[in-house]
């Protein structure tokens, strides 16, 4: 079995009418867990930090670059059978421009804007539901972490 910490995963989110809405793409057919809704996800490459990468990823799958930017506590961590391998994943969230428009890479073929409400719903996995909670306790309803969780790069 192999364990993996050279990825990153990225909640996109953006105000949206005294709100935020949450970015969704869809993985492109015939690509890794093709179909699937999700955020953004990349690989630590050289001598990247993980935040780094997360930023990078992000202006690469989405062309967006955060207006502000956070780590969260929340590790996604789970197992891929297909691979058996587990994976320890950073988790991020960037805050963008109400205005920005998203360019897809190749990797995604749609793009959507969740609202709040129902981006539990939204994301399926049990990990992204344990980091939406911390994210919407700690840095939309302004918890007493938000200040810590802050990157300032």
């Amino acid at each position: 079995m192999n364990v993996r910490y050279d990825v990153v995963q990225c909640f996109v989110l953006r105000p949206a009418g005294g709100a935020y809405e949450f970015l969704q793409m869809r993985r492109s057919a015939g690509d890794f867990m093709g179909g699937s809704w999700q955020t953004v996800y990349g690989k630590i490459e050289g001598t990247e930090t993980a935040w780094q990468a997360a930023v990078r990823e992000l202006r690469e799958e989405t062309g967006l670059s955060p207006v502000e930017f956070y780590q969260l506590d929340t590790v996604n961590t789970f197992y891929l059978a297909a691979r058996d391998e587990i994976w320890h994943v950073p988790m991020f969230c960037a805050i963008v421009d109400p205005e920005a428009q998203v360019r897809l890479n190749a990797e995604h073929d749609a793009v959507r804007w969740v609202a709040r409400p129902q981006a539990m719903e939204a994301f399926i996995w049990p990990g992204e539901k344990s980091a939406l909670r911390e994210l919407v306790r700690e840095i939309l309803d302004n918890g007493p972490a938000k200040v810590h969780m802050r990157i300032k790069g």
